[in-house]
């Protein structure tokens, strides 16, 4: 099995820190634009796309800021893999962007990178970023 490479890709959002924050650390926030379904319960967040489902275990948050979440595997044990979504403010100009921090095979970091892009594109819709 492929190791995977680890990427950074930063979306300008035009949206209040605070507000993007909730739709990025909240299971009702994520399932508006993340996945079709999320569900918590502890540290543990269940990702539910179509047929697929995904575990993530919330490793660490600071408020208003960052979240980030590691891959688990069936025994709930961490994987080497995580995402995570920063929330970047200029100091001079106050833009806002979201950096996400993410991993994939390197055929398929096109791919990845596309499913990104159409997800913050869904959130900025939702938010009225657009």
């Amino acid at each position: 099995m492929d190791s995977k490479i680890r990427y950074e890709i930063e979306f300008p959002i035009n949206s209040s820190p605070q507000l993007l924050y909730q739709y990025i650390s909240t299971p009702s926030g994520l399932q508006e634009w993340f996945a079709d379904n999320v569900n918590s319960r502890g540290e543990f967040f269940t990702f539910i796309w179509n047929d697929s489902q995904e575990r993530a275990r919330l490793a660490s948050k600071k408020s208003g800021e960052k979240v980030k979440f590691k891959w688990v595997d069936d025994s709930s044990k961490d994987t080497e893999y995580f995402f995570e979504l920063h929330i970047l403010v200029d100091e001079l100009t106050k833009d806002v962007s979201l950096m996400v921090v993410d991993f994939a095979e390197k055929e398929e970091l096109g791919e990845a990178k596309q499913l990104w892009e159409n997800q913050i594109s869904d959130l900025k819709h939702l938010i009225g970023s657009v």
